[in-house]
């Protein structure tokens, strides 16, 4: 994993400015640096060291040196390409993925180019006249560029663009409103004006001198060609093609010249890795977990002992207890943007504990997307079904559930009362109110007349979804907004920020296609969840794990932010010189914190929310 950053229409070239982005890129790869220059641009690369530690530093170049290419990230199918390349005549200097870049480069087009490349990566081409762009198919690896007056610069962080003395640092106005209801701002836009990423599946070509970045789809959720499912579809059929996907995109992802393991939560996706990687590993396989000594903190040690026993790892645990208060800067400092899930504390402890033992970690993420893991995909599609209820019996059921007892309700009492809340809306909104850290109702209080920018593009991958069933375009909505802006950011941010390559087989192209195109009953039916998942690896998981309740990656931030971190949020978003109030208004937030505090209700989510866009604030003087 590595650090790309470069600058195009400098009449001097521009090595200077380039290193000095680079310097901000050094979390991302530690190892090595350089740069290649050639007529008004250069394009550099930080190196964390994964394959091919002796031949592959930067700068890297075909035979004659004319064409640069800069990766981060991984080629999973280098060895092949490496080999097709010689046979085909050129002259390979190293034994790593990112020189087979620059020799396609030199035979193929942007488009078909990177449709031969197999992994996880952004990289960049430049070769004087032309700088190319590409991204892989799932949005694993950031890409963010800037263009204007003919010029161009680009990096894999906000950081590194920003570093550059071209660009300004103007904040996005609707970027609030945005952030207020997804806890993000939906790509590929940003907090920053003008800044903005480059999309999954796409290629950008910027000739020196030209208005903008020309773009070109190479790869969609939506164009991809189908799965091809077992002709009979019988569950054996389906079982067994899915564990040989499986095993095949763990095992292409297990190549590395330095020490590897895996994240283990003992859930069914990082389990389910971890048993494929026990079986075609030479060695135990190191697995790495962490728990809270905050004993109402998330703690997924006791079933990750269970796969751990089973597979007979190399296990490592770790206990800590985060003082949020001191790294909310840091998470903040690392996104580049305010970012709403919390879950990027632990996911920051995980990684840097992990750095520690290995420089690559496998792990389950995309699971819950592509074998539909949710219980706001089972809400949904019983949201669909309930709305065709005529009007009066749906009411009446609200007005009698809404007089209810929670003790009659059970334990899913707030979840029910949400869902009936959400009754008139389509699933694709109902999905996004599930998923929001700030309500519909207090994202009207803080922003009276908040715009609906964000909700526009929303709604038309919403649109673009039509032709299948809802669950499934509940899952490619999920992962073009969620997954891409959320999760994945979470993960590449948290570990690059110590220098931890992650890898995530679940999201293997093939994998994701099979998982899209099965029928939506072998995926979900009723409460049950990953059902053609967890058939796949029955015979390999401890029952226990198979059982288990979902349960996500929290914090008891209720309760933090009423006892041990009251004080910090009072003087953050408590004073009157806080300057998230000159954005919002200012008497609904002490109306949130006051509810909070006084107990009438759990607000944690929405204001950890609200924190990390106060830390954000004060850190740009905006």
């Amino acid at each position: 994993m590595c650090g790309i950053a470069g600058a195009i229409g400098d009449p001097d070239g521009g090595r200077q400015r380039v290193e000095a982005q680079l310097d901000l890129l050094e979390h991302r790869g530690p190892d090595a640096r350089g740069t290649f220059l050639s007529g008004r641009g250069c394009i550099g690369q930080t190196r964390l060291s994964v394959i091919d530690l002796d031949t592959g530093d930067p700068p890297i170049t075909n035979e004659t040196g004319a064409i640069g290419a800069a990766l981060n990230g991984e080629i999973y199918n280098f060895g092949a390409l490496r080999t097709e390349l010689r046979s085909g005549g050129h002259r390979l200097r190293t034994n790593g993925d990112t020189e087979v870049i620059a020799h396609l480069a030199e035979d193929l087009e942007p488009v078909d180019l990177a449709r031969r490349l197999d992994g996880m990566f952004a990289w960049a081409v430049w070769d004087g006249r032309r700088l190319v762009l590409g991204r892989d198919r799932m949005g694993k690896k950031p890409l963010y560029y800037w263009s204007e007056a003919g010029r161009l610069v680009f990096a894999s962080e906000i950081k590194a663009v920003l570093a550059h003395p071209w660009v300004r640092r103007d904040l996005q106005p609707e970027a609030i409103d945005a952030y207020l209801t997804f806890g993000y701002v939906p790509s590929p836009r940003t907090f920053f004006s003008g800044i903005q990423s480059l999309p999954p599946g796409h290629v950008g070509t910027f000739e020196a001198g030209a208005p903008n970045l020309r773009m070109e789809r190479y790869w969609s959720l939506a164009g991809a060609p189908p799965a091809t499912l077992p002709a009979r579809n019988s569950r054996a059929d389906t079982r067994y093609e899915l564990r040989r996907l499986l095993t095949a995109a763990v095992t292409k992802r297990m190549v590395a010249d330095v020490p590897m393991g895996a994240f283990l939560s003992g859930g069914i996706d990082s389990s389910s890795v971890v048993a494929i990687m026990s079986e075609h590993a030479d060695r135990p396989v190191a697995t790495f977990t962490i728990g809270f000594e905050d004993q109402d903190g998330f703690d997924e040690r006791p079933y990750a002992r269970l796969v751990a026993r089973r597979f007979g790892t190399d296990h490592t645990e770790f206990v800590v207890r985060p003082d949020a208060a001191a790294l909310v800067e840091d998470l903040t400092h690392h996104h580049d943007q305010p970012f709403g899930d919390s879950s990027a504390l632990p996911t920051y402890l995980l990684s840097q504990l992990t750095r520690r033992h290995v420089s690559v970690a496998v792990c389950g993420d995309g699971g819950d997307e592509v074998f539909a893991g949710y219980e706001r995909f089972a809400a949904a599609i019983a949201l669909s079904h309930f709305q065709r209820l005529p009007g009066p019996v749906r009411d009446m059921v609200a007005w009698s559930t809404s007089r209810m007892s929670p003790s009659r309700l059970g334990g899913r009492s707030a979840s029910f009362q949400r869902f009936l809340r959400r009754r008139h809306l389509p699933p694709h909104r109902a999905l996004l109110s599930w998923v929001s850290y700030v309500s519909d109702e207090w994202r009207d209080r803080l922003l009276p007349g908040a715009s609906d920018w964000g909700f526009e593009d929303y709604d038309r991958l919403w649109r673009a979804t039509s032709g299948t069933d809802n669950l499934g375009r509940l899952q490619s909505l999920t992962m073009a907004t969620y997954l891409l802006d959320d999760l994945l950011v979470k993960v590449d941010r948290m570990a690059m920020a110590h220098g931890l390559e992650v890898r995530s087989p679940l999201l293997d192209p093939d994998v994701v296609g099979f998982g899209l195109a099965l029928p939506a009953g072998a995926k979900l039916r009723g409460m049950s969840l990953k059902r053609a998942l967890k058939a796949a690896m029955a015979d390999r998981l401890p029952p226990e794990i198979l059982r288990r309740p979902k349960r996500g990656f929290g914090l008891p931030l209720g309760r933090w932010f009423r006892t041990d971190l009251r004080s910090y949020l009072e003087g953050t978003l408590g004073v009157t010189s806080a300057r998230i109030r000159a954005h919002l208004c200012p008497d609904e937030l002490d109306a949130l914190l006051a509810e909070h505090f006084d107990g009438r209700a759990d607000h944690g989510h929405a204001l950890w929310t609200l924190l990390t866009l106060e830390v954000f604030l004060q850190k740009e003087k905006w």
